[in-house]
């Protein structure tokens, strides 16, 4: 199942980071060849883990946090678990731009 090729998971992100771009959790799934459903968006985030923890290994910012709800532009839910502070806000805000920002001047040099 192509939701859980890391590879083409990660293709797809950098594609989004060189373009400065974020995307949501249905275009990316759409890129991928599947409609938007809770089951494959929970698979999804499943791969999603997958690539940051291959980036972290290459050193490489992380790329998960491009994939964000079509609602209000900041990562579901499940992407704040262990992570520290507010997942709503002007604080959760601030801290998905910079870490979005790390991204995006990392592959747009790269």
């Amino acid at each position: 199942m192509r939701l859980a090729d890391a590879g083409e998971v990660r293709a797809h992100l950098i594609a989004a980071a060189r373009a400065g771009t974020a995307v949501t959790y249905s275009e990316l799934l759409g890129q991928l060849g599947y409609p938007f459903s809770r089951p494959r968006m929970r698979s999804l985030c499943k791969t999603l883990e997958a690539v940051d923890a291959e980036a972290a290994g290459r050193g490489e910012p992380e790329l998960a946090v491009l994939v964000v709800r079509q609602s209000d532009g900041l990562p579901g839910q499940g992407w704040w678990i262990g992570q520290d502070g507010r997942w709503e806000g002007p604080e959760a805000r601030r801290r998905i731009e910079r870490l979005q920002g790390a991204a995006f001047a990392y592959w747009s040099e790269g």
